[in-house]
């Protein structure tokens, strides 16, 4: 009876760390971790970091060895995971496609926007006081039409309002994404002798940024990673229209903590255009190019990586920060997310190359876009820089950008 009781005892105490085991050792939550489907590419390795637990198939178009797992053919596949390679802890279902080859980006471009109506930047007075203003318009709305008639720039809104003589006008405009009226009356700025809105309006802003990637199939392009804002107002700018341009890199503003470093280009004055601007979107922008572009460092192209093959440690940037041309520099993936929607902040990046840190300082204006590689995939894409610690900055997964150009091709 004695042994007996010993026996359960020690059984009791074996099942009770067993269960904390199961609840708090590092593979357990790595199992926790891990998604119900798991997404690669024919060709593509996936290394499962959940310490003691080992991967297993029966499918035979998966190869797994040394714990990497690579896929031979598209399709739905399932593997096990076992503890010690005996005891079965979960299954998961592997989504394996085609992928796509991408050509990889890292030129500088130059932006050209602009606007679909007019951005209000402010308020003004006139004689004394604002109809703008009085009419409820504030900084951030996008005047689309008055009376009716579509507003195409900045003089054209001058050109209607002394037409119409300071007579009454209905003001349709845009803010938060839904559209209102108002009704405004312009004074005689008699000083200027003309009739005015009481509104400081912007129609186009231009600026320096990063090629993401082109691809090949048809010509499409993603840049930058995030929306092109107005400066003033915060506000993502709508496009009526743009061109994307060759962009040469003349100098450098160094990236310090609390005071982000900036590219210095220019692109308006020979105007080499690349292609047309058709969206500006939280994730970039987004059009087609008048010729297909090639990376003098990949020629071939890149398949492109979901955000399971992700991992964290070494990756590279392609980036254009001098005369020099495009260059590949070395990074450290330091974080990264499991992101189920889109989203700017992926993966946090921090520069390890020696010579990029003594060009620019880390990250800087300008590298926006800059396409981030690991493992021979495109895996995403610079997006913003931290302003105290210029050498790290945010990326997204480059899914999140081809999702948005679909989206757009199927909505065109």
């Amino acid at each position: 009876m004695k042994k007996t009781g010993w026996v359960r005892k020690t059984g009791a105490v074996m099942l009770t760390l067993l269960s904390l085991w199961m609840a708090f050792s590092p593979t357990s939550m790595a199992l926790r971790a891990l998604p119900e489907t798991y997404r690669l590419t024919v060709g593509g390795d996936y290394r499962m970091d959940t310490g003691l637990a080992v991967l297993s198939s029966q499918d035979e178009t998966l190869a797994v060895k040394k714990g990497v797992l690579t896929a031979r053919e598209t399709g739905e596949k399932q593997v096990s995971i076992d503890l010690f390679g005996l005891l079965p802890l979960r299954k998961m279902r592997l989504q394996v496609d085609a992928g796509q080859t991408l050509m990889p980006g890292g030129a500088a471009v130059g932006v050209a926007l602009a606007t679909k109506g007019v951005l209000v930047v402010g308020v003004s007075d006139v004689q004394g006081q604002s109809p703008a203003q009085k009419a409820g318009l504030r900084s951030g709305d996008v005047i689309q039409s008055i009376n009716g008639q579509e507003i195409t720039d900045a003089a054209h809104l001058m050109k209607l309002v002394t037409a119409l003589g300071g007579a009454e006008l209905t003001v349709s405009y845009q803010r938060g994404g839904k559209i209102h009226a108002a009704i405004l009356t312009p004074i005689r700025d008699e000083a200027a002798g003309t009739f005015r809105i009481g509104a400081w309006v912007r129609d186009s802003t231009a600026g320096i940024g990063t090629l993401s990637y082109c691809n090949p199939a048809d010509g499409t392009y993603g840049a930058l990673g995030h929306a092109i804002n107005d400066a003033d107002t915060g506000k993502l700018l709508p496009v009526r229209s743009g061109t994307l341009l060759q962009a040469d890199i003349v100098d450098v503003r160094m990236g310090r903590r609390g005071e982000p470093g900036e590219l210095r280009g220019t692109f308006l004055n020979d105007r080499r255009v690349m292609g047309d601007i058709e969206e500006n979107t939280p994730l970039g922008i987004y059009g087609v190019l008048d010729q297909p572009f090639v990376n003098p460092l990949y020629p071939d192209g890149l398949p492109m990586g979901y955000q399971e093959s992700v991992t964290i440690g070494p990756a590279t940037i392609l980036s254009t920060v001098d005369g020099e041309g495009m260059r590949e520099y070395r990074v450290e993936i330091i974080q990264r997310t499991r992101q189920t929607s889109p989203g700017q902040k992926s993966m946090i990046i921090r520069v390890t190359d020696e010579e990029l840190l003594k060009k620019t300082g880390g990250i800087v204006q300008g590298m926006s876009g800059s396409p981030i590689l690991q493992n021979g995939r495109i895996i995403g894409a610079v997006t913003h820089v931290f302003v105290d610690d210029p050498t790290q900055g945010y990326g997204l997964y480059i899914e999140w950008m081809l999702q948005t150009a679909e989206e757009m091709d199927k909505a065109a």
